[in-house]
């Protein structure tokens, strides 16, 4: 994997290097999810395994529940339902029926916590699952190579 085309140009974004903060990664799902460059590495890991929806879909929250205005929070609730949680949804997350049947009760009538028992579902998953795995992979572990070279 091309870790320079993994932040090709993002440098610019960021408070500090990624290099520098990846070592904090490996800390906590927390610290990894808090950085921007730790989100673009663990999603680049998630899409090697076919999970990229996990990650999209937890990010997809946070920016809902900053949403100020009714009718932004019904399109973006509509869009994240129709992305995510319906069935046969193009990026479909692994939820159990009675979350998803919930939220598909609910659409019509949008909350800032519209999401938050999928959301708690996905971070978990992630946290428990796919986290351990990002922490082994070739992603991560190269990074943490060029970090220590410097």
């Amino acid at each position: 994997m091309d870790l320079n085309a993994l932040f090709k140009g993002r440098f610019c974004c960021f408070l500090k290097d990624p290099l520098e903060e990846a070592e904090t990664w490996g800390e906590s799902v927390d610290k990894l999810l808090c950085s921007k460059p730790g989100q673009a590495a663990f999603r680049q890991f998630l899409k090697s395994e076919y999970s990229e929806e996990n990650i999209l879909f937890w990010l997809a929250c946070e920016d809902y529940k900053k949403i100020k205005s009714l009718p932004e929070m019904i399109s973006s609730a509509n869009r994240i339902y129709s992305e995510f949680v319906e069935c046969e949804a193009p990026r479909q997350i692994n939820i159990d029926c009675g979350t998803r049947e919930n939220i598909t009760k609910n659409i019509s009538q949008p909350s800032l916590t519209s999401f938050d028992a999928a959301q708690k579902l996905i971070y978990s998953l992630m946290a428990r699952d796919c986290y351990p795995r990002f922490l082994k992979s070739d992603i991560y572990q190269d990074l943490l190579r060029r970090a220590d070279a410097r």
